[in-house]
């Protein structure tokens, strides 16, 4: 494309052609930006290595032409390969910190980042009394970090069914030089884990339905399906975390699970048990959250 090449000179001039283009091709959004315009600066800015929170300075740069090219390139493949961009920049951020990611693990968008920045108050009345924390279904590993962040004295165990999966975390972790308090862990749920009790247990497990798989967008089906799928109503990893969460957890200990959009599902469910859903900014009865004495 040698004519778009010469055509498109300043980054804003790249800028709108990819919002344009990204429109044009029905992209989905939703693994960190939710808008054509802001998945296209984030992949602008990070194939001029430019910092991804600074895009106003440079909007009438121009581009030198192996530049225009890189940037081309890039935007390309978003819109050939339907590949989310975190996958294409290897690189995903939770609470203003920075994760390594590809397409071994999920692409980091708990709703638990929120509560954890916050030292999951109210209901961790101190985070420095968390000795024991767990993270289930850890994937790469970024809840486990901002555990090891949130509570300063914990040590904390990160589980994960696959052994790639536990390669990425095995990665952050180094990243952020938490080798000696963060333990992974690789196993089905509490299968690797003895009789080790936590003071908190959180997951992100898998939890979408079976027809919501059947619907997903293309981008998501880049994610590994072992990480997103969970049975006919999604709860199949859900009901076994609740049958064996009871006997990890210290007598004071607290369970928190996110389910996304399956609230309803859930209480149907789970008639008996006295939930309680915490809200975040970015979404509300999202993670449900029980006591050890509340589980049978």
């Amino acid at each position: 494309m040698p004519e778009l090449l010469d055509d498109l000179i300043t980054l804003r001039d790249w800028l709108r052609w990819g919002v344009s283009r990204f429109n044009e091709a029905k992209l989905f959004f939703g693994h960190g930006c939710d808008n054509a315009h802001d998945e296209a600066a984030w992949l602008i800015l990070h194939a001029l290595h430019l910092p991804p929170d600074r895009l106003d300075p440079y909007l009438d740069a121009r581009l030198t032409r192996p530049e225009r090219l890189a940037v081309l390139e890039l935007l390309q493949q978003r819109i050939a390969r339907r590949l989310p961009a975190a996958y294409l920049t290897h690189e995903a951020w939770q609470a203003g910190l920075r994760f390594y990611v590809d397409e071994r693990v999920l692409i980091p968008r708990s709703y638990f980042a929120e509560l954890l920045v916050e030292g999951f108050a109210p209901w961790v009345e101190d985070p420095a009394a968390i000795a024991s924390a767990l993270d289930l279904c850890t994937g790469s590993g970024c809840l486990a970090i901002l555990m090891a962040h949130a509570f300063p004295n914990a040590h904390i165990d990160a589980t994960d069914l696959s052994a790639d999966a536990l390669e990425v975390a095995r990665r952050n972790v180094a990243d952020y030089h938490l080798e000696d308090r963060i333990r992974l862990v690789q196993g089905d749920l509490f299968a690797g884990l003895r009789k080790r009790k936590y003071d908190l247990i959180i997951s992100n497990p898998p939890y979408v339905t079976a027809q919501a798989m059947r619907d997903l967008p293309p981008e998501y089906r880049h994610e590994p399906e072992i990480a997103l799928a969970a049975g006919e109503d999604g709860l199949d990893i859900v009901r076994r975390i609740l049958a064996e969460a009871k006997k990890h957890l210290t007598p004071q200990g607290l369970l928190a699970v996110e389910v996304g959009h399956n609230k309803e599902i859930v209480e149907a469910a789970f008639p008996n048990l006295p939930l309680v859903w915490l809200d975040t900014e970015s979404g509300e009865g999202k993670i449900f959250l029980l006591r050890r004495e509340d589980l049978t």
